[in-house]
């Protein structure tokens, strides 16, 4: 593996990225016209990264639909080797060559059910990083978590373990999405209040970690029922930078008016 030269990429201002995680959902034809939708749709924003994420065999078409714009690709999952006898896998160089910029890593899906581990979302970050991808590391806490008052020791946990031996550099090019998990696909929504609650403790997990500006300088995005209706209200809390959307990506004019909420 050939470690991607980071020092060579420029560095930008901290913009918003609103992510689309389309999960088991979209045929290459469907994503196609979603995609192609959007980018119509997204034509004058600029101020606002936005980032698609269908699923694997849509990525060729989604890249197709999303050329000129100023929409990036991204992938639900990888593999954290290069190639090898892993039936049913991606690797981060398949990602690369389609054209994918981010990958989302340890969802509480992947988690829940094909048993992820800190472990293996840590391996996942670092060979990414090494091949030049922008993992977005999902964190979040179950309802049962929450209610025993464990939400932070559960977001510690998660952070500590993907980026395990990692230096502050490597870890400022990451983002991060705190998806309480009882808030995804439930419409139950954190209060914004609650979420920005936790990505402050967030930051300060990750100053203390690595340095002072290492909670400052990484994207924290929320997700978990994010919707038109409560999109504003989110994004104008204070450590809040961004979300990972997942039931409304899926319809151009509800993934239209959450982008615009944070511009």
């Amino acid at each position: 593996m050939s470690m991607f030269d980071w020092s060579k990429e420029c560095k930008t201002m901290k913009i918003p990225i609103i992510a689309g995680n389309w999960k088991m959902y979209k045929t290459h034809k469907e994503a196609f016209q979603l995609a192609s939708a959007l980018k119509q749709k997204l034509a004058d924003v600029d101020r606002t990264k936005v980032v698609l994420c269908p699923p694997f065999t849509a990525l060729a078409s989604v890249k197709e639909a999303i050329e000129g714009s100023h929409i990036l690709l991204g992938a639900q999952n990888m593999h954290w080797e290069e190639k090898g006898a892993y039936t049913g896998e991606i690797s981060p160089q398949m990602l690369l060559t389609i054209g994918c910029k981010y990958v989302i890593l340890g969802h509480s899906e992947r988690r829940s059910y094909f048993f992820e581990t800190n472990e293996t979302v840590n391996l996942k970050v670092k060979s990414a990083l090494e091949f030049g991808l922008i993992p977005i590391v999902c964190v979040g806490e179950r309802l049962e978590e929450r209610e025993a008052n464990k939400t932070e020791q559960v977001i510690e946990d998660h952070v500590r373990g993907a980026f395990k031996d990692l230096a502050a550099d490597l870890v400022k090019r990451c983002v991060i999405a705190y998806e309480p998990v009882w808030a995804i696909g439930t419409g139950k929504t954190a209060t914004p209040s609650q979420a920005n609650e936790v990505h402050l403790f967030i930051r300060e997990l990750l100053s203390s970690m690595f340095d002072k500006d290492c909670g400052q300088d990484v994207n924290i995005l929320y997700g978990g029922s994010v919707k038109p209706e409560n999109s504003k209200e989110l994004l104008e809390m204070s450590d809040i930078d961004g979300a990972l959307v997942g039931g409304a990506s899926l319809d151009a004019e509800s993934f239209e008016k959450i982008v615009r909420s944070a511009i």
